[in-house]
């Protein structure tokens, strides 16, 4: 805890039962009927009293709210955002008309524009720049590839149970709100109290389900809606369970990513790219999770957008030609050390990073390099962007590293983005499991002679024993690494027989000494065959599109002074409409003028919006920059209009023949705004602006 915050933590409990014991000295003397000179005098120290504990209550709630723990002025702010996008259609929650389903939600028309905008550049930055292999796979998954990665066994969390009601909560949810709700608007408890609590905010994705149900039950968390007790915590799967045909005998799932269909089509990307390493595959797709109890709008649903990147690389090489492109970056970095020291983020040269071993690799280092420009691009603002580094007890048994993408909204740090070191794990569970081997090869320019595992199981011996199951069992033995192989030759050559488990069967059988030959060998070979290791980054489009909501979100106020006008500040790159054309007036010479504009747009594929209504040019200002639209046109002549940049709400002077490409160069980065504004005649209408 922050030294000044725990100091006046301490003062406040402090001054709390001085007021107490003050108070109890004043009701003591009226009991007694003291003289009233000595009674005013007690009443005046106590409201003196009263007065010093007031304003250290104002500068602990300073520091909480300051410090991004104080939860009233998000709230507010997130509120007015929220209120903003439902009312202008950007999302609204799903079957609205049947009260809705939670978790689920619709985008309207300029949410769909957006979310196109923001995919499309994922495509031009990632797909085409980096030259990746893209594939759209489908979204129902049969049991058995589930299996394999381990979502089925271990894609759960923590749920509990009103014992009354029996309505759902997950259970590091309840008990998350708590902690938070007493650090942040509980002023009287003690500063010692206020450091449990944060610690438990910090460790509690470790807790078993012992102990956080008995954390919800030190804590006394009941159901918040009816204050019932609560189950203890169990697991609950998060996929959406399903079947595959008319019988019902082939089970799947909805899928929970879009990572298993890329890794199981491994073999023929590995040939599509002429069996050459490294090469990326990516995909653009729906994905599925029957979260408990979702909550906070866009960031925690059931069903949203992904944006996934496997990149295949030799594990013995991982670095990347370029590299050197994104290695001077600097940006927020938030290393596992600093974490556990109770530090923050600091600035750090992705260079640096990588060189001193912070970040695994080079190629892991590009990938945040290349999400750093990805994220900042699109609007979102550097200084509330960092990459986290995952601790130890969070990260996969089989990660080599893994960093996320956090971008601070009025939520907190929300992880946007995802990019790990997965090692070889992937490839390795689907070779076993489906008995494919998903390898790679390198040759060699000169013939290596090298010490080789060599298993031969003995087909004959194995038929008799096993009759249909001979070739699951066969290609288990085969797939054995040379630990698992040589611990079976010194189990069989000491017991003469050996327990075995067979993954394709699911269950052990018995390997006797005659059924199987294990040994090494000198042989000279001529290439290597290895499994990639991947790196993965993974984007949440929907945590990345409302986060850039809140980003761009302002207000200022309108010309009259008299109100609060929302303004979206989007780059032109997201933005739902590039441009507005307004004729001043409706008459035929404007409204022909407007329409070659709109043809001229067109025909250059800047989207855009006419609006003929008959309110003011102010006010169709403030309609369009609540839907932030960067540009207006607004037609007054029939040679020359002018343009109207909506941040600056600076505007220049145009011919009817420019307009569209002035807008559409400065709309695709070709020029800049302060390009404009130096070559075209500045326009100062009085009634031109809000």
């Amino acid at each position: 805890m922050d030294a000044t915050e725990q100091s006046l933590r301490q003062s406040l409990s402090e001054k709390s039962s001085s007021v107490e014991s003050q108070g109890n000295a004043v009701r003591a003397l009226k009991a007694s009927r003291a003289a009233k000179p000595e009674i005013d005098a007690a009443i005046d120290l106590l409201n003196k009293l009263k007065l010093e504990k007031s304003t250290v209550e104002k500068q602990l709630q300073s520091i909480i709210t300051s410090s991004g723990n104080g939860s009233l002025n998000r709230e507010a702010f997130r509120q007015a955002v929220v209120n903003t996008l439902e009312r202008r259609l950007f999302y609204i929650p799903s079957f609205k008309i049947y009260r809705g389903v939670a978790g689920l939600f619709d985008y309207g028309p300029p949410g769909c524009a957006v979310k196109s905008n923001v995919l499309s550049f994922w495509r031009q930055h990632f797909i085409l720049e980096e030259n990746m292999l893209e594939v759209d796979c489908p979204c129902v998954t049969p049991e058995v590839v589930l299996k394999a990665s381990g979502h089925v066994d271990k894609f759960t969390d923590l749920m509990v149970k009103d014992e009354k009601t029996g309505t759902c909560y997950r259970a590091d949810h309840l008990l998350k709100d708590y902690c938070t709700d007493k650090v942040e608007k509980d002023l009287t408890i003690s500063a010692d109290k206020a450091a449990e609590f944060k610690d438990v905010l910090a460790v509690m994705e470790d807790y078993s389900p012992e102990e956080l149900g008995a954390k919800l039950k030190e804590y006394g968390i009941t159901a918040p809606d009816t204050k019932n007790p609560l189950s203890d915590p169990y697991p609950f799967n998060l996929m959406f369970q399903t079947s595959i045909g008319p019988s019902g005998l082939i089970p799947g799932y909805m899928r929970p990513e879009t990572a298993q269909g890329i890794f199981v089509n491994f073999k023929d990307l590995y040939y599509y790219n002429g069996r050459k390493l490294p090469f990326a595959a990516a995909q653009i797709g729906q994905a599925f999770r029957n979260e408990i109890s979702p909550r906070q709008g866009l960031l925690r649903v059931r069903e949203f957008t992904l944006a996934e990147i496997e990149h295949f690389v030799d594990p013995e090489n991982k670095s990347h030609p370029k590299f050197p492109d994104v290695s001077k970056l600097e940006f927020l970095m938030f290393p596992r050390e600093e974490q556990m020291s109770g530090q923050s983020a600091k600035k750090l040269c992705i260079g640096e990073a990588v060189a001193k071993g912070t970040v695994n690799n080079e190629t892991l280092g590009y990938f945040i390099g290349r999400v750093y420009l990805f994220l900042t691009r699109l609007g979102i603002d550097k200084e509330r962007l960092r990459f986290r580094q995952h601790l130890a007890n969070e990260m996969a048994h089989y990660a080599a590293d893994c960093w996320d993408a956090e971008i601070e909204s009025s939520y907190g740090w929300i992880e946007c983005v995802g990019i790990a070191d997965r090692s070889a794990y992937d490839l390795r569970a689907h070779s076993e499991k489906s008995g494919v081997a998903l390898v790679a090869e390198e040759k060699y320019a000169e013939p290596k002679e090298v010490e080789k595992l060599v298993i031969n199981p003995v087909k004959k011996e194995l038929g008799l024993a096993f009759k249909g199951n001979q070739k699951n069992v066969v290609e288990s033995l085969e797939a054995m690494n040379e630990k698992e192989a040589m611990e079976m030759k010194a189990s069989l050559e000491s017991k003469g027989e050996v327990e075995f488990y067979v993954c394709t069967l699911e269950k052990n059988v018995i390997i006797k000494k005659n059924m199987v030959s294990i040994s090494k060998e000198k042989k000279k070979e001529h290439q290597r065959v290895f499994t990639p290791s991947v790196i993965e980054p993974s984007f949440g489009i929907g945590r990345i599109i409302y986060c850039l909501y809140e980003h761009c979100f302002s207000t200022r106020p309108s010309k009259a002074g008299d109100e609060q006008l929302n303004v979206f500040r989007f780059p032109p790159l997201v933005a739902p409409i590039k441009c507005t054309v307004f004729p001043l007036v409706q008459n035929q010479q404007f409204e022909e003028a407007t329409k070659v504009i709109s043809k001229e747009l067109t025909s250059v594929g800047i989207s855009h919006k006419i609006d003929i209504t008959g309110t003011s040019i102010g006010k169709r200002y403030a309609r369009t920059d609540e839907l932030g639209v960067p540009f207006a046109i607004t037609v007054d002549s029939d040679t020359s209009v002018t343009i109207r940049e909506r941040d600056s709400k600076d505007q220049v002077r145009v011919s009817l023949e420019e307009a569209a490409s002035v807008v559409s160069s400065v709309a695709e980065g070709k020029m800049t705004w302060q390009d404009v504004w130096a070559r075209f005649p500045h326009h100062s209408s009085a009634t031109a602006d809000e």
